[in-house]
């Protein structure tokens, strides 16, 4: 069970997730109100976190999230909320379990995305930048990525996987000299496949070359261990694998 601030708890988690390969599941946790503000939430949340580390029914699941009462996959939650008492949600799937009357409950024994193998990494010292994309980006930024020596770029695209033809035309550059991972603003997006025509649209994103993933923040989390642990591009892709399921 680890203890963490909720700012970056989402990716500590999916590096956890993807360096352990053990039965035993890892559950992080942490607090929203400190312990002299009026309903404090951190020790409802600890014990919460130590049932769930120390009982069977989350054996397998890899690395967990328990807050709230909820339990979130670590590879898919995101810190939803800033302020609330319950910050961490599943965008599109929702929680795989609950904590209720001292009970822990899992109801989705196979969260997506699937386990992988564990990552045998070496450093995590791989610099990886996350570019966005907005209305009239024009890839400026993916070539200062580039220009500074990224190992990797992870690139954000607007809507359902649409990019501006500039912006898409330095990710096919960019595809050329580094792994680059794209997914898209809308917490609850997906990259569509076929739905829409027009230059820059989720077909030209798809057929980039880029590797497509489940969200910005653990994208970047995942790439700087696939590099830290030397795999060439089908081994960064696999990596991945699923997450545009």
């Amino acid at each position: 069970m680890v203890t963490h601030g909720t700012d970056t708890l989402e990716e500590t988690a999916v590096l956890c997730d993807v360096l352990s390969g053990a039965a035993a599941p890892i559950v992080f946790t942490g607090a929203m109100r400190p312990a002299s503000a009026a309903g404090a939430d951190g020790p409802a949340n600890l014990l919460d976190a130590v049932r769930v580390a120390g009982g069977a029914a989350a054996a397998g699941l890899g690395v967990l999230v328990a807050f709230a009462g909820e339990l979130h996959a670590a590879r898919a939650v995101r810190k939803a909320d800033s302020t609330a008492p319950s910050p961490f949600a599943t965008p599109g799937r929702g929680p795989i379990g609950r904590v209720t009357e001292e009970v822990v409950e899992v109801w989705a024994r196979r969260p997506r995305p699937a386990r992988r193998p564990p990552l045998a990494v070496r450093a995590l010292d791989a610099r990886v930048e996350i570019v966005v994309a907005g209305l009239g980006g024009d890839g400026t930024m993916v070539e200062a990525a580039l220009a500074a020596g990224v190992a990797g770029v992870v690139a954000v695209v607007p809507g359902a996987g649409h990019a501006p033809p500039p912006f898409l035309a330095a990710v096919r550059d960019a595809v050329e000299r580094v792994p680059v991972v794209v997914w898209v603003r809308p917490e609850s997006g997906r990259i569509l496949r076929g739905t829409y025509g027009f230059e820059g649209a989720e077909r030209d994103v798809r057929a980039s070359g880029a590797i497509l993933a489940l969200s910005p923040a653990a994208a970047r989390i995942v790439l700087t261990a696939a590099l830290g642990a030397g795999l060439d591009h089908d081994g960064i892709a696999a990596a991945f694998a699923g997450d545009d399921a």
